[in-house]
């Protein structure tokens, strides 16, 4: 028997790291912090990094930061600013007092950029920035010094002030460091920290006219804020040197450290902030909380539960090699979540016309249909039931195969909630579509169970047609048709189908909920009604299916 108690369920090799530093003393404390770039909505990758530096933090009895790396304004909005804030109270996290931004911290990064160039271990560089990459080397040769690596400290300084005052237009000089361009780490490379950016900054105005890279900001930026473990995705493991290496040269306040695990990759998604922009400005989605991209926006308005986030998270686990998860357990843990808490509604999203040609015209009465059935304190509701019907069009067939036990000629079913009926006679069109099933019913078994006790092989759905509400129906599916698409190519492999709309008929109830959270259409799988819904024209969003459509689809 496996021990799932709270100190051993869920660790990882980041949490064992927190636990041995506090057990030894070198952690008083813990301190985390997520730093997200504001270029942009978070997606399903930031989610993990919000639940593992907001995770540890709350486990262990530490505080974890909101700290907006704000240090490119060309890129940056106060839009994606408010968006971040608001996806990680929704996924159920909070920062309290402790909101960041490293442009809080220019002039003490300003300030520590001169201690650097007075210390001989920082210059001014006037190439450009071609001219810096053909130089940099390779990873079989070394680097070449730039010609103005010699410059005298009084000179950087002079230059490096006048930098700061707008004197010089954008890539004229940047601030390298001087380390080593013989370096095996590429990084280390005598990096650039400061260019030239006439920009305006959502913050900061226009005070600044130079601006801190990522990786000479984001290690100080820890440092001021004492947070103790700087937790990255892989791709930082080559900066870490540097990280340490501005640490090491600087009289910061406290010396915090940096740790990486394997970033999340999802089948059929692509995580590149890059192209989930392209695909916002491109028209090839509706907008960054379109319900078919992967931000948590996207996902909260296809009606995806905070819940399930988490627990998909938690499921995944940390770990200190890249790999790819399955889209299907994503899905699987959404249902899970969703199966115990959605209310049960019925509707019909391909409605074929039912008439009762026994049940008496201009009667009607009502059901009583329980909401869920595995949560009594949900409670029932009442379902209009009348002499014509829709039913879903994929639940008849005139010849149907031998395994086929939904509705057919002469065949008896079960309406849910409702009665048995059987199939006497199928109306055709010109064209030899069916348009209408005239049937009859056995006023005996209302609620579904026959007196004399026959049985029936199928219960199919229906809503009433002098009480059902028509309601735009999107469907969801996968964005993209191949599992591994291409940062590079993603526009030839999206799908055409990621989206289909139909008119659906809904049960009354649909029309009236206040419920914000999704139901599960009976057999259907579960939707969520839309921002775009209107008075008397409701919206409702797929989240997930039933099944595993995906998984259908990939074959």
């Amino acid at each position: 028997m496996t021990d799932e108690s709270p100190s051993t369920a869920g660790r990882d090799f980041i949490r064992d790291i927190v636990a041995e530093d506090l057990a030894s003393g070198r952690a008083k404390g813990v301190v985390t912090r997520f730093p997200p770039e504001p270029n942009g909505y978070l997606h399903l990758g930031h989610a993990k990094s919000i639940c593992l530096n907001f995770g540890i933090a709350e486990e262990f009895g530490g505080r974890c930061h909101l700290r907006f790396d704000d240090t490119n304004p060309t890129k940056e909005e106060q839009e994606y600013i408010d968006a971040i804030e608001r996806d990680v109270r929704w996924l159920g996290f909070d920062w309290g007092e402790h909101l960041h931004f490293a442009s809080d911290y220019f002039e003490q990064l300003y300030a520590w950029a001169q201690h650097l160039i007075r210390a001989g271990k920082a210059y001014v560089d006037d190439q450009t920035q071609e001219e810096i990459r053909l130089t940099r080397g390779t990873l079989t040769e070394p680097g070449q010094n730039s010609p103005f690596r010699d410059r005298s400290v009084e000179e950087n300084l002079d230059l490096f002030g006048r930098m700061r005052a707008g004197e010089f237009p954008n890539g004229a000089r940047v601030l390298r460091a001087k380390i080593d361009m013989t370096s095996g780490n590429i990084n280390l490379r005598d990096p650039v920290l400061y260019r030239i950016l006439h920009a305006h900054h959502p913050r900061t105005g226009d005070a600044w006219k130079i601006y801190p890279s990522y990786d000479f900001a984001h290690g100080q930026s820890d440092a001021i804020e004492h947070i103790t473990h700087s937790i990255c995705t892989l791709e930082f493991e080559d900066h870490r040197p540097l990280y340490d290496w501005c640490l090491e040269n600087l009289p910061v306040p406290s010396r915090p450290h940096q740790y990486e695990f394997a970033r999340l990759n999802v089948t059929y998604t692509l995580l590149s902030k890059r192209v989930l922009t392209e695909l916002v400005r491109g028209g090839h989605v509706s907008g960054w909380d379109d319900p078919r991209m992967p931000t948590l926006a996207g996902l909260q308005r296809r009606g995806i539960p905070a819940e399930a986030l988490r627990e998909f998270v938690k499921r995944i686990g940390v770990a200190k090699a890249n790999s790819t998860v399955d889209l299907g357990m994503f899905d699987f843990v959404v249902r899970e979540v969703l199966n115990k808490t959605a209310p049960r509604r019925m509707a019909v999203l391909n409605p074929l016309k039912v008439v009762i040609e026994n049940y008496p015209e201009g009667q009607s009465e009502t059901l009583e249909a329980v909401n869920h059935p595995d949560d009594p304190s949900q409670g029932t509701r009442q379902i209009p039931f009348g002499r014509e019907l829709y039913i879903e069009r994929d639940d008849f067939m005139e010849d149907p195969p031998k395994k086929f036990f939904r509705m057919a000629p002469s065949r008896e079913v079960r309406l849910r909630y409702g009665y048995f009926i059987t199939c006497r006679e199928v109306i055709k069109n010109a064209a030899g579509e069916v348009v209408e099933l005239r049937c009859t019913y056995d006023p005996a078994t209302k609620g579904g169970n026959a007196p004399d006790g026959r049985k029936v092989k199928a219960t199919i759905h229906w809503v009433s047609a002098a009480d059902a509400v028509p309601a735009e129906v999107r469907l969801y599916n996968l964005l993209f048709t191949t599992p591994q698409p291409e940062a590079a190519n993603f526009a030839a492999q999206i799908n055409p189908q990621s989206l289909e709309t139909v008119t659906g008929m809904l049960e009354p109830a649909l029309a009236s909920d206040n419920f914000d959270g999704a139901f599960q259409f009976e057999r259907q799988g579960y939707f969520v009604r839309d921002k775009d819904s209107t008075p008397g024209k409701p919206v409702f969003n797929r989240t997930v299916g039933l099944r595993d459509s995906y998984a259908k689809a990939a074959g």
